[in-house]
């Protein structure tokens, strides 16, 4: 697959199954993560993969801050299961710092490009991954669980394995459509 035709064909897997990707895959992946566009060299990003056991552990997290929130029992049993939902996921955590010339802003859309550059890779490879966020990715106790800093921020919690079916190619859309001449 060239570079162009992985920009063109693009699409989120949501269905996934294991395998989850091999130590090789995931080299590659998050060495895709690491090369995109980072004013001043910051690496402003965190990859925290759950696989195995670390599925159960995310999903134990997950469980604990819908209780704190005072969710019903059906999304406290909903969150038991999101981390279930792939072999693999990948929490993208965009590590900021203050920078004279690199606003956080800017640090945090770093590791938002380092997740979509992790996609795809993955869809490169023939891996499938969805890129979710939800109220988890903004919840204090899921940060503390996690170990981040108060200042750090999830930018996604990217879901990783094999495609469950193949997906029908999405209809090619217009860029023109969207753009709009000074």
């Amino acid at each position: 697959m060239d570079a162009i035709e992985l920009l063109l064909t693009r699409q989120s897997t949501p269905r996934l199954i294991a395998p989850a990707p091999d130590a090789s895959q995931l080299k590659i992946i998050l060495d895709a993560a690491i090369r995109v566009p980072d004013h001043g060299a910051l690496a402003p990003w965190e990859f925290i993969i759950a696989t195995d056991q670390g599925l159960n552990t995310l999903a134990d997290i997950f469980v604990e801050a819908a209780k704190a929130s005072g969710a019903d029992e059906d999304f406290v049993n909903k969150a038991k299961g999101m981390p279930m939902r792939a072999p693999m996921v990948i929490t993208v955590v965009a590590k900021t710092q203050q920078h004279p010339k690199v606003p956080v802003l800017e640090q945090q859309i770093a590791a938002g490009c380092a997740t979509m550059a992790m996609q795809q890779a993955a869809f490169a490879l023939g891996i499938g991954a969805v890129w979710r966020t939800g109220d988890f990715a903004f919840d204090a106790n899921v940060n503390s669980a996690l170990g981040l800093e108060p200042h750090d921020q999830i930018v996604g919690f990217l879901y990783v394995g094999t495609p469950a079916v193949v997906a029908p190619q999405k209809p090619q859309k217009d860029g023109s459509q969207y753009v709009r001449y000074l």
